[in-house]
């Protein structure tokens, strides 16, 4: 059997890539097979989608907060990604059979089933080149307001994101639009949430040539996984929604291609699951006190 060589990796590029922090918050959805095959056929002929709870598809909105340290100092990104869970279709035959529950905490140890990336948002110029010279990401600019758990803020565990469009302009800067794209909340306060092992991610792209590549992403601690669809405390007091109304997405601008995917695979689809990662802090620099005044002298 004939070796295929790797991916090439262009300068100015350096792999793998390390994150000296991560902030990622993610939805799922369990939608209708149809739209989901027709989308993937037309970006990654090469995948099929993976097929969960009474044959459906499913589909993700993933936000990244990362940091990373260059040799020249620091650099600090945004994006999102709408992704299709799906796997090569040449191995069919290996994949085990999981509920999607099973898969969201990390038990398809095959890591065959991963992200097929649909379109991405990022917020910097530099990630949007080495996402598509590196791993055929199809990525464009914006950029986020955002609101995030924190240790450096009150304490609960909501996230609010909102997507504006952007250029890249002059010497590579990002010129903010005035668009907004879309809103991704997801109030998880309160609710459960049990620890998932889901790395090594796989995420696949599919180059300019047509050639299918797989780039693994390792995450070193365990993500925390949020059941959305089972009865629980809903938004606010008192009876109402479950879970699910917990977690969503609005679309601003519905007649773009991310908005107009999202739209077609969601309609108005409740979410399934969430999940999400927030590095350990390295460091912490402590309140001060007083120190009692020197006696006088003489």
């Amino acid at each position: 059997m004939t070796a295929i060589p790797l991916p090439p990796v262009p300068e100015p590029f350096r792999l793998p890539f390390h994150y000296g922090a991560l902030h990622q918050l993610g939805i799922d959805w369990l939608v209708d097979p149809g739209p989901v095959r027709d989308l993937l056929a037309k970006h990654h002929p090469d995948l099929s989608a993976a097929e969960f709870d009474e044959g459906r598809a499913l589909v993700s909105l993933n936000y990244q907060l990362y940091f990373a340290q260059y040799p020249f100092g620091g650099g600090v990104t945004q994006e999102i990604e709408f992704n299709v869970i799906a796997y090569p279709s040449a191995d069919r035959d290996r994949l085990p059979e999981l509920g999607y529950a099973q898969y969201a905490q990390g038990w398809d140890q095959t890591k065959l089933l991963g992200i097929a990336r649909i379109h991405v948002v990022c917020d910097n110029p530099f990630a949007i080149r080495a996402g598509r010279e590196l791993y055929a990401e199809p990525k464009f600019p914006g950029w986020f307001e955002v609101a995030l758990p924190s240790l450096n803020g009150p304490a609960g565990d909501t996230w609010t994101v909102r997507c504006h469009a952007a250029a890249i302009g002059p010497d590579d800067t990002l010129a903010r639009g005035a668009t907004p794209l879309l809103d991704l909340t997801a109030a998880l306060d309160g609710l459960p949430s049990v620890p998932a092992n889901l790395a090594p991610v796989t995420g696949y792209g599919t180059d300019t040539a047509g050639r299918l590549l797989a780039g693994p992403m390792n995450v070193y601690q365990p993500y925390r996984w949020y059941d959305l669809a089972g009865p629980g405390p809903g938004p606010g007091p008192g009876p109402g929604p479950g879970p699910a109304a917990r977690a969503g997405v609005a679309v601003h601008a519905p007649d773009g291609d991310l908005g107009r995917d999202v739209h077609a695979l969601l309609a108005d689809t409740p979410a399934a699951g969430a999940w999400t990662y927030q590095s350990a802090p390295v460091a912490a620099h402590n309140r001060p006190y007083y120190l009692p005044a020197r006696p006088p002298t003489g």
